[in-house]
């Protein structure tokens, strides 16, 4: 009986050590730098940064800080800033700060109905950022690059064609959606220097080389790349194992 209650008591302790372990990791600050030359000889430099599915996460101003320190001329953000029940000073918060770095662009995602289209909007324009709907901006001191960005089908149609068109004009182009899927339908049309997704949250939770989701990745082909990103949020649980929590600053030379 000695043995049975020292072995249960062991793997409660193990139970308890991995999630806090995976409670840890979810909520740790990871900020990667990743490399795109579009043409062959740039004369320009134009920082990009890029975090998508913040959820119930609240972004230290440490975070903000570092990224002060990196002349961010575009900050992108990717869907779901939120989910049910997280209050909508926490967005507030969440969104003044990261507009603080640089001119905000904002998508949709999936769970964004949850707390209010509505109220992600009204905030959106309280911090002087712009929402990208089926349609497409340019960057403050770089004309030649616009942003394109698709809405989540959750919060009404997707316009590929629409989206195509506003684009027209601009010499380079960044597509941001929040589910990548809709990456490959508006490539058929035309392509990105730069395409940006995330909603998978790489899986969040993965056992080796399997998860529900594949890995944020970053990868280039010739002068153009594309971005998953794991996310810097959870839904459901607060827990990641396998996938770690991540933004984004991308360097593009052009």
């Amino acid at each position: 009986m000695k043995k049975v209650r020292i072995a249960g008591l062991s793997v409660l302790i193990s139970a308890m050590t991995m999630l806090t372990y995976m409670y840890a990791l979810a909520h740790r600050n990871r900020v990667l730098t990743h490399t795109l030359y579009s043409t062959s000889t740039p004369t320009n430099k134009l920082n990009v940064f890029f975090i998508s599915d913040i959820h119930k996460r609240s972004i230290p101003k440490r975070l903000i800080d570092d990224l002060r320190t990196r002349s961010i001329d575009a900050v992108i953000v990717g869907g779901d800033v939120a989910e049910g029940g997280v209050p909508i000073e926490r967005i507030e918060r969440n969104m003044q700060l990261l507009a603080s770095i640089g001119p905000i662009f904002y998508i949709f995602g999936n769970n964004d109905q949850e707390v209010g289209t509505e109220n992600i909007l009204r905030v959106m324009k309280q911090v002087g950022g712009k929402v990208l709907i089926n349609s497409t901006t340019s960057i403050p001191n770089h004309p030649a690059f616009g942003i394109c960005g698709l809405q989540d089908p959750n919060n009404g149609k997707v316009e590929i064609d629409k989206a195509v068109d506003s684009a027209s004009g601009y010499d380079h182009l960044i597509l941001a959606v929040h589910n990548p899927s809709f990456v490959r339908k508006f490539e058929e049309n035309r392509q990105p220097d730069l395409s940006v997704a995330g909603h998978t949250h790489g899986g969040q939770i993965r056992l080796g080389p399997f998860g529900m989701q594949d890995l944020g990745c970053f990868e280039t082909v010739g002068n153009r790349a594309k971005l998953i990103s794991n996310g810097y949020g959870t839904t459901m649980v607060p827990l990641r194992f396998g996938a770690k929590p991540e933004c984004h600053v991308v360097e593009v030379h052009y």
